[in-house]
């Protein structure tokens, strides 16, 4: 994977000192930070830094006292004797990152994806060099969209206003969905054909995935459309895979704990069958790094907050629901909010903030109706305990300083609260997740002045900045934005301005990401035109989300999406739970039922006499003169033992059926994704083109073996089917038996355009009658075909398509078989 290869060590962003301070210089011997500056030089009286000390002496050692020994482990202990399993560590890289001090950053570069990129527009360049490519641009390159339903969500609406903009820039798109559902309606109205599959244990509907040029899917819930790909010929296929939801990786830990290596293995597979695997967000790599196979990707930018937030607004338009979680109507809320990573620092940046906005409790009538609640994931005792005697030390009343855990209904809290500041000065690439909730819900945030917030953030205009050298910012910022216990009006609309700008927050970045990752997965060959670049999509698509479309739609509420992605899991889990007690259970009868018939003493006896005539003939073999020939001979002699050992195989009743029949139809293949493709009738027989993914059990033919050419996979690639007419050709009358032959590519009946059962029957009608003599006979689907309405036949359907250019092919194969010159030598069906 990237730079998360070995979990830790990882990459740091000084955040409160400055970056060349800490050149040159080790770890254990680096400068005091911003936070001791401010509290040893700061210019404040001398009985609140004695307060500052004795808060903070005894915070820590609280901390000390009730600290929980989960802790992960430092790079130090890595490798060494107590070294934590490697999965476990990596599992608990959110909930506690241990190598993370105080305003330290973490960073994920997908540097191995990068240098495959960079490699292969290298060699793309080079190639090109003296001689561009020329592309005759019959073609618009063909994607295919896999998503797990058509319900209303923020996947959807995700994907539409992706898709949207690769539709502009010459990319065509086909859209396939396990479920269907109200959305349906709205990629037709964007031009695209939709195709529902059916989900149970494996698809009944196969596809033919080689008629894509690349392949997008959408959740992870479409894993079986994922290990379809895992199978030749669809192994090439490039496959860009979005993950929304980090559910699985919530699940980690549990499969770990039952010992589930297998499902996890299964999961890994899966992972590294994707080209490029694409996270919204920088988080999400580290919680999927497990699963990390150097095909990680992130590009920044979801609706998913801001689709929370316009259902969380809708539904509570007409009511306040502040008095259903405890809080009065004339409460003013502060919340504290921070970075999904839990590290050491935490608890200091909470006391900071508790200490900057404690002056304010002055400015209210009463002291209890000032509320301050910290949102974070640490729930334990300990943090709680903490939290309280903190805030009773900076002279906050009891009970007005509260813990809300991360687990609960996060937009329901930030959505009666007045003021939201983003408490964390840690360093991170992506812009935090909760930041752009409150905005989208118009709340008045306040934050540091991280690099990744003030990309964003215009000061007083969408929001407020502090600088994270000087924490006393914050106390005049909430001064002047609180006038008699309300927020003033300016404050309000700096809150307004906020929604509208986190809206459609990061839409160009989304969309030219995914168009700009495109051109590099996807080679196009030749006959493709090539998409337009990046710069050429249209402004409006990349200005804002496709809300539009969404107009006319209710919105679902994210807890049902939870519970269906839940039931996913444990479906899947489920199915697989199924196959391995099936699996085991086989084997032991299997077993059994191998060895119960078996009487061992007369088997012992049998072995013993064996033994002895072995020996004697051994014996007497030395004492004989042993002619020598040569090599030719063995060889000679080994193929015939072949010969005659093949001869012998039990005949299936397909195989005798087609000894009497005048035809045999073969059908070349390679892989076992084709297999739901062949037929399995007398009249067919497959030809596969490698001795790997051969159909057990079936009467097929190695081209291989007879081709030996074929084992290479270059020849095999560029001589595709017409390497199964050559290998048939070496010495046909070996394999074939019967009077006609045909072939039939698997690819036709992917397309639903192979013989009917009223084909064959006509077919072999004409074939025994010879009421055409020798004949060339060809088949193709001409009642599908939208543009002969006429119902023509072939020749004359054919040169009206392609500009009279049929008819000399006509002639040649006239020529070539020595037929009569008649024009409409077939019959029709």
């Amino acid at each position: 994977m990237g730079s998360l290869e070995h979990g830790v060590p990882l990459k740091r962003a000084p955040l409160l000192r400055s970056s060349s301070s800490t050149d040159g210089r080790p770890f254990f011997h680096r400068p005091r930070s911003r936070l001791a500056r401010f509290l040893l030089f700061e210019k404040v009286d001398y009985l609140q830094w004695l307060c500052t000390v004795a808060t903070f002496f005894f915070v820590v050692i609280l901390f000390q006292a009730f600290l929980p020994a989960s802790v992960v482990e430092k790079s130090g202990n890595v490798g060494g004797a107590r070294r934590a399993p490697v999965v476990r560590r990596e599992l608990g890289v959110l909930r506690g990152i241990g190598e993370l001090d105080f305003g330290e950053g973490i960073r994920f570069v997908p540097s191995k994806l990068l240098k495959r990129f960079e490699k292969e527009s290298g060699e793309a360049n080079s190639s090109s060099v003296g001689r561009p490519r020329r592309r005759a641009g019959l073609l618009k390159p063909l994607l295919a969209l896999v998503l797990p339903d058509m319900s209303v969500d923020s996947t959807q609406l995700h994907m539409v206003s992706i898709v949207v903009a690769l539709k502009e820039i010459g990319y065509d798109i086909h859209v396939y969905a396990l479920e269907d559902g109200p959305i349906g309606p709205i990629w037709s109205t964007i031009g695209l054909s939709i195709s529902i599959l059916s989900m149970k244990n494996k698809l009944e509907t196969s596809i033919d995935w080689l008629s894509y040029n690349g392949i997008l899917v959408a959740a992870f819930e479409a894993k079986i459309i994922l290990s379809s790909l895992l199978q030749e010929p669809f192994k090439s296929v490039p496959v860009i895979w979005t993950l929304h939801e980090g559910s699985l990786a919530l699940r980690l830990n549990k499969y770990i704990v039952n010992n589930q290596t297998q499902l996890i293995n299964d999961w890994k597979q899966v992972f590294s069958r994707a080209t490029v695997v694409v996270f919204p967000n920088y988080a999400m790599p580290i919680m999927y790094s497990l699963f990390d196979a150097g095909n990680f990707f992130v590009i920044p930018g979801s609706p998913t907050e801001a689709w929370r937030a316009e259902n969380y607004l809708s539904l509570h338009n007409w009511h306040d629901p502040r008095i259903e979680m405890g809080y009065g109507s004339e409460d003013f809320l502060i919340a504290i909010v921070g970075s999904q990573f839990s590290y050491s620092g935490l608890w200091l940046e909470h006391a900071l903030i508790l200490q900057a906005i404690a002056p304010l409790r002055h400015g209210f009538s009463s002291a209890s109706h000032l509320k301050v609640a910290v949102l974070s994931g640490n729930s334990t005792d300990s943090y709680k305990a903490a939290l309280e005697a903190l805030s009773l030390n900076f002279g906050y009343s009891s009970g007005s300083v509260a813990h809300i855990g991360t687990d609960g209904d996060v937009n329901s809290f930030l959505g009666i609260a007045d003021i939201v500041i983003y408490g964390s000065f840690l360093e991170e690439q992506s812009f935090p997740a909760v930041l752009i909730q409150a905005m989208c819900l118009r709340k008045l945030i306040i934050a540091p002045d991280l690099a990744m917030i003030k990309k964003h953030i215009d000061d007083r205009v969408n929001g407020y900045l502090f600088s994270k050298k000087d924490i006393g910012m914050m106390t005049q910022i909430l001064s002047h934005v609180i006038s008699n216990g309300k927020l003033s009006p300016l404050a309000q609309n700096v809150g307004s301005l906020a929604g509208v700008h986190a809206k459609n927050f990061m839409v160009s970045e989304t969309v030219e990401g995914y168009a700009s990752l495109l051109e590099h997965v996807v080679n196009l060959p030749s006959e493709f035109a090539s998409p337009k670049t990046v710069a050429d999509i249209p402004m409006k698509l990349k200005e804002e989300w496709q809300w539009n479309l969404f107009e006319n739609l209710t919105y679902t509420n994210d807890l049902n999406k939870d519970r269906r992605i839940y039931a996913i899991l444990d479906k899947l889990e489920g199915q697989w739970n199924v196959t391995r007690i099936e699996s085991s259970a086989n084997t032991t009868r299997m077993i059994d039922e191998a060895f119960a018939p078996i009487d061992w003493g007369e088997e012992k006896l049998i072995e013993m006499v064996n033994a002895r005539k072995r020996l004697e003939e051994e014996e007497l073999k030395g004492r004989m003169d042993q002619p020598h020939g040569t090599w030719e001979d063995v060889y000679r002699n080994a193929k015939r033992a072949d010969r005659a050992r093949n001869e012998l195989h039990e005949r299936d009743d397909r195989e005798l059926e087609r000894t009497g029949q005048p035809l045999c139809i073969y059908e070349p293949y390679f892989g076992e994704g084709t297999w739901p493709f062949l037929h399995h009738k007398s009249l067919y027989r497959g030809i596969g083109l490698s001795s790997k993914g051969r159909r057990p059990g079936a009467d097929d033919i190695d081209a291989s073996s007879r081709l030996p050419i074929l084992n290479n996979p270059y020849y095999r690639d560029v001589l595709g089917e017409y390497g199964a007419f050559f290998a048939l050709a070496n010495r046909i009358d070996r394999i074939h038996k019967n009077a006609w032959i045909g072939f039939q590519s698997w690819r036709a009946a992917a397309r639903k355009a192979s013989l009917s059962k009223r084909a064959e029957s006509v077919l072999l009608e004409s074939v025994q009658s010879r009421k055409l003599g020798d004949t060339l006979y060809f088949w193709v689907r001409m009642d599908k075909d939208p543009r002969n309405t006429p119902q023509q036949e072939f020749w004359s359907f054919c040169d009206a398509i392609n500009a009279g250019n049929c008819s000399p092919k006509h002639l040649v194969f006239k020529a070539m078989g020595g037929f009569k010159p008649t024009r409409n030598s077939g019959i029709s069906i």
